[in-house]
C-alpha cells in the first residue's frame, strides 16, 4: 500500500546461522499435476502465497503495488498490471515470475524458489480459471517463517515517556536504544519462537513488526505483527504476555492516556476491519468492534480522559437563545480510520457508533485527537491531513501536508500539535488549531513509515524503508542521532534496578 518497488516476492525463510552462497537458479522444471479434483484457492494456492509472498506483498508493504493478502487484492494486480489471465498460465505474469522465465523472479534470486509441485498448483489453478475462494471459510492456521535478511524496514518506532529510550521495529526484530547517546541496549527476544519447520528463531516475532506503542506510565512496550501482539516489560525486556488469533497484520497499537486500555487494529484487507480493546494489565478483551469498517483499520486513538459530549436526546436550542445550554456527559471514545476512506468514532462503553467523517479520496492511514478533544486529525493516502471539528461533525480544514501519502500521524502528549511522516521522505510538525506547519525534520532519505515522540515533544524519532531510525530535538528539529541496526544482538540482560 505505501511502497512502490518491484513485483518480486520475498520468501518466508529462516535465516541460517552463517551466510550461505547464493545459488543461480534458472527456470523451474515444469511438471504435470495429476489430480481429478479442481484446485482450491483457499486449500491449495493461498498457503503457497502465504509461505512465499505475503511478507512483502501485504499489510503496509506492497512491493510493486501488488497485494497478495487476499484473492480480491490479487485480482486488482499491481504496478505492472494484472497478475494473471484466467485460463492462460503461460501469459500470466504471476506464473512467469514464479517459474523464473521472466524477471523480476518471485521469490527473488538468492532465495529459495518455488518447488515444481508448488508451481504446478499455481499453473493449474490459473488454467482452471483462477477461481475465487468458494465462500466464507473458517480462519485457518498459517505457519510462517522468518523474512529474508534484507527485509529490514523500520515500520514502527516508540519513545519512552521519560524520553530516555527509543524502540525500533526493524524487520522482525525490536531494537532498544539509549535516546541520548544512541547506544544499542538490547533486542527483544520472544521465548520459544520457532519457524514453521521447527527451527529456533531469535526475534521478537516471526513476521515483520508492523506496530508498537509505549504505555504512558512507562511499564509496557507492546508490539504487533502478523496475527499477534506481544507485551514486553519495558524495564527488563522480557515478554510477559502474547495474544494471537487476529485476522491479519496488526497495523496499529495505541494506549489510553491513563494506561488502563490497549487498543489494536488491522483486519483482513478488502473484507473487514478489526478493532479490539484490552484491559491493562489483565489483557482481557473489553471491546470488540463488529462490522465497523469494510477494510483494514490503519489507525486508532483514544479520546482524552476528560472528554465531554452532549448528552443524547436533547433538542438543539434556537441560536438566539443565549440562556439554554445543552447538558454534557463524560465519555470514553475511540476514533478509527480505514482503507474504506472513513474516520469513525465509537463509544467504548457500548461499542455504539457516534460519528463519521468523510472527505479523504484515498485510504485513511492514521488518526489522532487534539489534546483538548475538540479536534480530530487524519492522515491520508491522498497526501493530505484533514482536521475535523468533533462537536460539529464537519471538516475544519485540509492541510496539503506531503508530496506523497501521509503514512503516520502522532499527537504530542496533550498538546494540539502533531507529527507526520510521508512517502516523500519528510517528517513534519503541525498545529491542529490553525493548520500551520511548525517545523520540519531533515535527514530522511527514503519512505517514512513511523514517527513518535516523548509526551513533551522533546525527543522525536522517525524510521522508514532504509532501516535507519533518526532521533531529533523536538524543539528545533535538529538531528541528534542516527540509529543503525546493531552489529550483534547479545542475549537480554535483565535490569532489575529501579529507575
Amino acid at each position: 500500500m505505501r511502497l512502490i518497488l518491484t513485483l518480486a516476492c520475498l520468501a518466508f525463510l529462516p535465516l541460517a546461522a552463517t551466510a550461505q552462497p547464493k545459488k543461480e537458479v534458472g527456470p523451474i522444471k515444469v511438471i504435470k499435476l495429476e489430480r481429478k479434483d479442481p484446485i482450491s484457492y483457499e486449500k491449495d494456492v493461498e498457503p503457497i502465497f502465504y509461505k512465499r509472498c505475503t511478507v512483502c506483498h501485504s499489510g503496509n508493504l506492497k512491493e510493486g503495488k501488488l497485494d497478495i493478502a487476499t484473492y480480491e487484492t490479487l485480482v486488482k494486480g499491481g504496478k505492472r498490471g494484472t497478475a494473471f489471465k484466467p485460463g492462460k498460465s503461460e501469459d500470466s505474469l504471476l506464473y512467469k515470475v514464479m517459474a523464473r522465465t521472466q524477471k523480476p523472479f518471485m521469490p527473488p534470486r538468492g532465495e529459495e524458489p518455488c518447488t515444481p509441485e508448488e508451481l504446478a498448483i499455481v499453473k493449474l489453478w490459473i488454467e482452471q480459471g483462477a477461481k475465487a475462494p468458494s465462500g466464507v471459510r473458517p480462519r485457518k492456521e498459517i505457519l510462517v517463517g522468518l523474512p529474508p535478511a534484507n527485509v529490514n524496514p523500520v515500520r514502527a518506532v516508540a519513545v519512552s515517556p521519560d524520553k530516555t529510550t527509543v524502540a525500533a521495529g526493524r524487520g522482525n526484530q525490536v531494537h532498544i536504544y539509549d535516546a541520548g547517546s544512541g547506544t544499542y541496549i538490547r533486542s527483544l527476544i520472544a521465548p520459544g519462537l520457532k519457524t514453521f519447520d521447527g527451527k529456533a528463531a531469535k526475534a521478537a516475532h516471526l513476521s515483520i513488526v508492523e506496530s508498537m506503542a509505549w504505555s504512558p506510565d512507562g511499564k509496557w512496550l507492546v508490539t504487533g505483527s502478523f496475527r499477534e501482539i506481544a507485551m514486553w516489560d519495558a524495564l527488563t525486556g522480557e515478554q510477559k504476555h502474547k495474544i494471537t488469533g487476529f485476522a491479519h497484520n496488526v497495523v496499529a497499537i495505541a494506549f489510553s492516556l491513563d494506561s488502563k486500555m490497549l487498543g489494536v487494529s488491522g483486519g483482513e484487507p478488502t473484507v473487514d476491519g478489526e478493532v479490539k480493546v484490552f484491559d491493562v494489565p489483565t489483557w482481557k478483551l473489553i471491546f470488540d468492534l463488529k462490522n465497523g469498517h469494510s477494510d483494514t483499520v490503519y489507525g486508532l486513538a483514544f479520546s482524552p480522559p476528560d472528554m465531554m459530549m452532549v448528552a443524547p436526546g436533547q433538542k438543539t436550542p434556537d441560536p438566539k437563545d443565549k440562556t439554554t445550554k445543552l447538558k454534557t456527559i463524560p465519555v470514553k471514545l475511540i476514533a478509527t480510520c480505514s482503507a474504506d476512506k472513513f474516520v469513525k468514532v465509537w463509544n467504548l462503553a457500548d461499542a455504539k457508533f457516534v460519528k463519521s467523517f468523510e472527505g479523504h479520496t484515498h485510504h485513511v492511514l492514521d488518526v489522532g485527537w487534539s489534546g483538548d478533544g475538540k479536534l480530530l486529525a487524519s492522515a491520508g493516502g491522498d497526501n493530505t491531513v484533514k482536521i475535523w471539528d468533533f462537536e460539529k461533525g464537519e471538516q475544519a480544514r485540509t492541510i496539503n501536508a506531503h508530496g506523497k501519502q501521509v503514512t503516520r500521524l502522532f499527537f504530542i502528549g496533550k498538546k494540539n500539535e502533531f507529527l507526520t511522516g510521508g512517502g516523500d521522505n519528510a517528517v513534519k510538525a503541525f498545529n491542529s488549531t490553525n493548520g500551520g506547519n511548525i517545523r520540519n525534520f531533515a535527514g530522511g532519505t527514503d519512505f517514512i513509515f513511523a514517527v513518535a515522540s516523548s509526551p513533551d515533544g522533546a525527543v522525536v524519532a522517525a524510521g522508514g524503508q532504509e532501516g535507519v531510525v533518526r532521533v531529533y530535538n523536538g524543539a528545533n528539529g535538529t538531528l541528534t542521532r542516527s540509529l543503525l541496526p546493531p552489529d550483534a544482538q547479545p542475549p537480554i540482560k535483565k535490569d532489575t534496578k529501579k529507575k
